[in-house]
């Protein structure tokens, strides 16, 4: 039962009318669904709120509020409004978030248009970054902000650190002539790869990285372990062959 704002002045006849609030309300709702008692409230002059447990099934918790009043001096209860409100122990629905808030980078299908962000922390305008205008052949309103670059590059490095550990050659991407390099703050930390041999080809990859497909990489000189001999052709002897006709 919510608890009162402010004591009010109870009206004895809507305070004592249970009995014809539960005959009332069992026309609407079927009486095994309405439980004992628990208590009611003032609402003003002549207007009190009763309490009744629920017993509808998948509605633990829950309560009947039974908004009842009366004419100055009538003393016939008349139902106002019946309401299912939930208590503190009520199972509720999560609460309502916008799309644009539930979606995950992985939620997002080529075909799918996110909604614009004006206030994207990710992103500044131009001219707060310093710069009049794009240069060309870029066209860009906002570009990526110091907090952005920020979670870029942590977000890149989480995903590439795996891949690192797996690679035990000696020489790294950022001495490979197939690295296409970066512009901006992301230059010192990850490039792209260009060398169609390697398994990362047209992949970022971090400077720190490293292939067996590197531009300066070679492998020792072994001979075959299969020697072959040369023919040999006997151009001294000659044997003659009758050749039958």
């Amino acid at each position: 039962m919510p608890e009162l704002d402010k004591p009010l002045k109870a009206d004895r006849v809507l305070a004592k009318a249970k009995a014809q609030i539960l005959e009332i309300i069992s026309e609407v709702v079927p009486v095994a669904e309405i439980g004992s008692h628990l208590g009611d409230r003032v609402e003003g002059e002549r207007l009190h709120t009763h309490f009744f447990a629920c017993n509808k099934p998948g509605y633990v918790g829950w309560h009947w509020a039974v908004t009842v009043a009366r004419a100055p001096r009538s003393k016939t209860v008349t139902v106002c409004e019946i309401d299912l409100l939930p208590g503190k122990e009520a199972l509720l629905a999560p609460a309502w978030i916008p799309w644009e808030e539930r979606l995950k980078p992985g939620d997002v299908a080529p075909d799918d248009v996110l909604p614009y962000r004006a206030s994207d922390e990710r992103l500044v305008f131009l001219r707060e970054a310093g710069k009049a205008a794009d240069e060309a052949p870029f066209s860009r309103l906002r570009v990526l902000s110091d907090k952005g670059i920020g979670q870029v590059a942590l977000r890149w490095k989480r995903n590439l650190r795996s891949q690192a550990r797996l690679r035990k050659q000696p020489s790294v991407c950022s001495s490979c002539g197939f690295l296409v390099t970066l512009e901006g703050p992301l230059r010192e930390t990850f490039g792209v790869c260009a060398n169609e041999w390697s398994s990362e080809d047209g992949k970022l990859v971090p400077l720190s990285f490293a292939c067996g497909a590197h531009s300066e990489t070679d492998v020792a000189k072994h001979g075959s372990e299969w020697p072959v001999t040369p023919p040999r052709i006997n151009e001294l002897d000659l044997e003659m062959t009758q050749l039958e006709r």
